[in-house]
Order: structure tokens, then sequence, then C-alpha cells
């Protein structure tokens, strides 16, 4: 029986699977290996680069004009700066996979003699070139996880394919591909004299640099209609949108949430019960809560400087005053590990991202806030949103400075704790739902909870708006534009009940003046506003 795919590469015959080389340019890749070029495919983690290299090796061989032969070179990564370690694991994988995908046996047996003969730092260019004369089709090599190398093998890598790079395609692979996460012109590599050496120097003979993308909405729809066509088990209107709305159509997040809702969720193992948009809801927030490989990999990148500098801008909602904006390459690295997207503008990938990084970078506050839910829900199983504000109101007085500091990411501080205030509340059952960015000066949260938690999110709802703001302007002209974006905030997602919270960073200015609560009045909407 097949099922979604959530640990790659992708296997037609156990998963299902839209047309692998469908997802890039093909064309596009045929021109280049007839014109000989050199080029680079990358694109961030478990978006299907090694499912579309395999593909591509197994059509060009069918095809009988070119030996192809794909190699994931990540095994050399713990040679680290070793280049002795490094290229024998190098080199070994090539012959090994020649042997496996080609039946060729020849490579290995090469090993050993191109060693003593070329040593670590030619065994590389020796073993193809051999291989390149001896062959009988001009070769395309399709090297993986490139970038996982580290220092002087890298270097050393990169050296041995320029160096061999003017002999092709008699005594050299006609085509390399290199693979992995970014363009190899980003590489930065420190060698063993703690030099820094740009991948672009060392390996200046690169032609191209494809990327490939998420997912269309036409793929999303045609993947799952394959678990249809498989189990007979349908998904209700409006699920698929869901999807490719949440996921941004990023492959992992598509297959992990078809994996969650009809695989891993035991009720829907029966077939004959249709895949709900509440059941995707419900698997959306299992996936958020779990924090897989996947997630946690993008989690851990937010503790890197160059990371910081553009998220934080992104949760702070706005610039700085005086802050040095992030560079281009620190804009393009953090895009390219797929955490952000720059067109039309720049913001987070998808609303599942957009939601794993605030909670993430809030979790140790929030474990240590001493809040309960029950303390806050009435007597008709509602939020008491106005007794919770003014509870976050007091403890923000007394605590706020001290654990704003706590945050890695201070820029964000004051929403990332009420955050973490509102989070503590809402876990006993129900759900919130973030928008931030950059230029927008403002943090929009959209609670949800359950009135009757035996029925969950299928009976009664209570929906509440609540939008954060930085104090920058005059109070009047804060409360001005924050009544106008709640209300409009309110209107675009079916809600009656907002409220809007303004943070005064001032650091001289005394509490009293600072703390407030009034009720305001805009287009006839009354939406009550906390000051701290």
């Amino acid at each position: 029986m097949k099922t979604f795919c959530t640990a790659g590469p992708v296997r037609p015959n156990k998963h299902y699977a839209i047309p692998t080389l469908s997802r890039w340019d093909i064309d596009e890749i045929y021109r280049l290996i007839g014109e000989e070029r050199y080029f680079v495919l990358h694109a961030p983690r478990q978006t299907g680069k090694t499912t579309c290299l395999l593909a591509l090796m197994a059509e060009l061989n069918v095809e009988e004009d070119y030996t192809a032969l794909y190699v994931n070179v990540e095994p050399a990564q713990s040679a680290r700066g070793n280049v002795e370690a490094g290229m024998r694991t190098i080199v070994s994988g090539i012959a090994q996979n020649a042997r496996r995908y080609l039946g060729d046996r020849r490579l290995e047996d090469w090993v050993e003699e191109i060693f003593r003969r070329a040593g670590p730092h030619g065994a590389l260019q020796g073993l193809l070139s051999r291989w390149s004369e001896e062959n009988d089709r001009p070769i395309v090599l399709l090297l993986d996880e490139v970038d996982s190398l580290v220092g002087d093998t890298l270097i050393s890598l990169l050296r041995q394919i320029r160096a061999g790079y003017p002999d092709r395609p008699d005594a050299f692979p006609q085509t390399v591909l290199l693979c992995g996460v970014r363009d190899v012109r980003d590489y930065r590599i420190h060698n063993g004299d703690n030099q820094v050496i740009t991948g672009g120097s060392a390996f200046n003979i690169k032609s191209e640099s494809l990327r490939l993308g998420n997912f269309s909405q036409e793929d999303v729809a045609a993947l799952y209609a394959q678990h249809t066509e498989e189990t007979g088990q349908i998904f209700e209107d409006g699920v698929i949108d869901y999807i490719f709305a949440q996921t941004a159509g990023q492959p992992w997040l598509v297959n992990a949430l078809g994996y969650e809702a009809c695989f891993r969720t035991k009720a829907n193992r029966e077939r004959t019960r249709p895949i709900t948009l509440m059941a995707m809801m419900d698997a959306r927030e299992q996936l958020i809560e779990r924090r897989d490989t996947h997630i946690d990999q993008l989690v851990d990148k937010l503790k890197e400087p160059r990371v910081h500098k553009v998220i934080g801008e992104l949760l702070g909602g706005d610039v700085a005053f005086g802050a040095i904006p992030p560079s281009e390459d620190d804009q393009l690295y953090v895009r390219d590990l797929g955490l952000i997207r720059t067109r039309p503008q720049i913001e987070i990938s998808n609303p599942i991202y957009r939601e794993i990084i605030p909670r993430a970078l809030s979790w140790p506050i929030q474990t240590r806030i001493a809040q309960e839910t029950i303390w806050y829900v009435d007597e008709n199983g509602r939020l008491d949103m106005p007794k919770l504000l003014n509870a976050f109101q007091q403890f923000f007085r007394e605590n706020g400075d001290s654990w704003v500091e706590r945050f890695d990411y201070k820029e964000a501080g004051p929403q990332l704790l009420m955050q973490s205030f509102l989070q503590r509340i809402v876990n006993g059952g129900g759900r919130i739902d973030r928008e931030y960015g950059l230029g927008r000066r403002r943090t929009d949260l959209l609670v949800q909870w359950p009135q009757d938690q035996a029925r969950g999110f299928h009976g009664p709802v209570q929906r509440v708006v609540i939008e954060l703001k930085i104090l920058h302007k005059s109070l009047a002209a804060t409360l001005e534009e924050g009544l106008r974006q709640t209300a409009n905030y309110l209107d675009r997602v079916g809600a009656r009940e907002g409220y809007l919270i303004v943070f005064d960073r001032a650091p001289n200015k005394p509490w009293e003046e600072k703390c407030f609560t009034r009720e305001e009045q805009h287009e006839g909407r009354g939406i009550r506003v906390w000051g701290m």
C-alpha cells in the first residue's frame, strides 16, 4: 500500500508522487548537458532534490546517450578538513555507486592505484579522468549534499573538479551537477589556515544555478488524488485549498500533513470516513506540537546570528531605529534555508513556519510562567479575555524587563512574552494563529477557544483578535492606527471580540504613565485597549 513520503527519497512504488522531472525545466537540464555545462541545483532541505537527481540519473541511463551517476558525498562530512579521509570517502562512494547503479566494477579496482599515484589532492580528478577515457559514453555526474562538506575537503573537491573541467568530455565528465541547500557561489569555506575562501572562487566554472521550487496547488491536488484513488478515502471541499494555503506547497509539509491526517490519526484510517477541514486543522496542530526532525532543523537555525538578523526584523514588524539591516547575503542565506520568501515581499515562507518560529522562541519562557487555564475560563466555558489581559498587564509591569531580556530575540521580546503568556493559557484546549512581518508594525493574534471541551472545535468556538503594537509615534497616532488595524483584522477573520495591546518601551517613563485600560470605538465597533 502506498503512503505519503516524509523521509525521502520518494519511491513511486511505495509513495504517492507527482512526476518527478516535471518539477524543473527538463529542457533546460538537457540543454546544459548538451552544452557540456557544469551547474548547480539548490533548494531547502526535504524539497525533493535527491528524488529529482535519482530520477534524472535513471532517465539519462535509459536513453543511453550518457552514463549518469548519482553520488551523495555527505558521508565525507565527518572528515571535516582531513582531505585524505574525505577524499577516500568520496572516491570510494563514486566507485561503489558505479557498481550499484551501473554494474560497473572497474572503478573499485582503480581506487587504490589512483590514490597511490595521485594522492588525496588528485585522486578524485584521476578517477573521473580514467573513467571518462575508458567509458563508451560521456559521463554526467550528479553530486548531492555538496554543501555538507567542510573546510579543505570541500575546497579539494571543488578544485579537483575545476582542474579536470578543460578535459571534458573525453577525459572528464561532460557535465557535473552540484546539489545542496545553497548555491556554490555563496559557500564560505574556512581552510586549515583559517582563511575564508568563497565557493565562487574555488569553482568559477559554474554556468547556471537552478532552484527547485515548491509544489503548485495543482501538484498538491494531484498528490492527494492518488490517496483517494488508492484507498477510496475522499477529502472534503476546501481541504486541498487549506493544505496549499498553510504550506505554500513546501513538499515535506504537504506530505507530512497528509500522513498525519490519513495514517497517523487512528480514526481516519477508516477509509469510508472523509478527511474534513477540521481533521486537517488537527493534523496541522499535531505536526507543529510534535516538532519532527524537519521542523527541529529549522528551529535550530534560529540560533545563528545571520538568521537572527533577518527573522528578528520580521518578528518585530519593523526595522529598529539605528539598526544595521541584514546584508543581501544574510537574506539569501535565510531564503535558501527555506525560512523566508522574498517575493512579492520578504515574509516567513508559509503559515506553518510562521506559527512554529514564535512558539519555539517563546517555549522556554512559556513553561516557566505560573498561570493556569482554569483561572480564566468563565461559567459558560469562554475565556475571560479582560481578566486574562489584566493579569498579563500586571505580570508585564512586574516582570517585563527581566523576562524580555531572557529572549534571544529581544527586539521582539514584548510580543514574544505576550504570546508565551497567552500560549500557556490557550494550550489548555485552544489555538492561536499569528500574522507578523516586516513593515506591518504589528502582530496579529487570532485566539480560537472551544467553549465545549468535550466537542472541541466541532462545537461552538470563541474567536478573539488581539493586536500587538509597539509605541513608536505619539499614543494618539498609535491608537488611531492600531484601532483601524484591529477592526480590519476582526472583519477579515469574522470575529467579534477584539483587543489592542500597546507596548511603551520608553526606558525612563514611569509605569503609571505606561499602564492604562480604556474603551475605544472605531466605526461603531467597541475595542478595549491595554497600555503597558
